[in-house]
């Protein structure tokens, strides 16, 4: 059983796969997938069609798409080819956190830009996936393949699908922790005090920041303060402040039994109402279901 078997892949299945395609391909799911899909383009260009969202995916970009919405991927308009790897998954609890700055719509991710001197390492992980893939546990594991990737594998094994979702793992933080090298606010070589300030924010985002506060802990004037930091990093510091409490919060989802009041006040929200808003626009999903979802069997 291979991928090009599964027009619509069940959930719990993990396949990897390579394809370089030429003009004319595509693949449309009206109803979505209810299975994890991960695309990395390695030549050629993409087009991505998904919860509203549609992209063009090029060489060093990653996509990753939800379960559950209408999607379509085909070679790209006036594009010759398209070389790409793909695995479908379901994905570790803490992996939603790394792509969550990436989502240009709920459930849709994509990671763009990342570094040429990362992609030959983001290559050999899913080389590996796919020896590993139909790694047989008392078995040797099979010498990778010379030449072009073969044929998609369907992983079998439950020592296989761990193996296959480290090699995920690695690519996805390869990806986001290369790309957000380049786009990080407050990456190397940018102003000194906003690297300061998204230090304090990030090692404090309970606390009651302000434009004021955060603006004294550098020396500036608020105003100053806000333009710097706009310029920098593109976003306000306020906008900085709620992402990072977001982002705390959903670690005390995924990792403690405190009910959502609870991790609204811990991490700096006036309201289990506002709390649970924020949290919707950056993961696409109530803090409830996002729990929910986690400890799902």
């Amino acid at each position: 059983m291979t991928a090009e078997n599964l027009s619509v892949p069940a959930a719990e299945l993990m396949i990897v796969g390579h394809y370089d395609k030429a003009a004319g391909y595509g693949t449309r799911r009206p109803h979505g997938s209810p299975s994890w899909l991960l695309l990395w383009t390695q030549a050629g260009e993409g087009r991505v069609e998904q919860a509203g969202a549609s992209f063009t995916v090029r060489e060093g970009d990653l996509a990753v798409l939800g379960p559950g919405s209408a999607q379509r991927y085909r070679v790209a308009p006036g594009a010759g080819r398209w070389r790409f790897w793909w695995v479908h998954f379901q994905p570790r609890p803490s992996w939603t956190a790394w792509l969550a700055p990436y989502a240009p719509a709920a459930g849709c991710h994509l990671v763009e830009g990342v570094p040429a001197g990362v992609r030959d390492r983001v290559d050999r992980a899913f080389d590996r996936a796919l020896q590993d893939a139909r790694w047989i546990p008392g078995h040797t594991a099979p010498d990778a393949p010379a030449g072009p990737p073969s044929a998609p594998a369907v992983v079998m094994s439950s020592p296989a699908r761990e193996l296959v979702l480290g090699a995920v793992e690695e690519v996805l933080v390869l990806a986001t922790a290369a790309a957000g090298a380049v786009r990080e606010p407050g990456a190397e070589g940018g102003d000194e005090r906003v690297r300061r300030v998204l230090d304090l924010i990030a090692a404090e985002p309970e606390a009651q920041h302000s434009v004021a506060s955060l603006a004294r802990a550098v020396a500036l004037s608020p105003s100053r303060f806000a333009h710097l930091f706009a310029a920098e990093t593109g976003q306000t510091p306020m906008g900085a402040v709620r992402r990072a409490r977001v982002r705390h919060a959903a670690s005390l989802l995924e990792v403690t039994d405190l009910d959502v009041g609870q991790v609204a006040a811990a991490s700096g929200f006036v309201s289990p109402f506002h709390f649970s808003r924020a949290f919707r626009r950056e993961y696409g999903l109530p803090p409830r279901d996002y729990r929910a979802r986690l400890r799902r069997p």
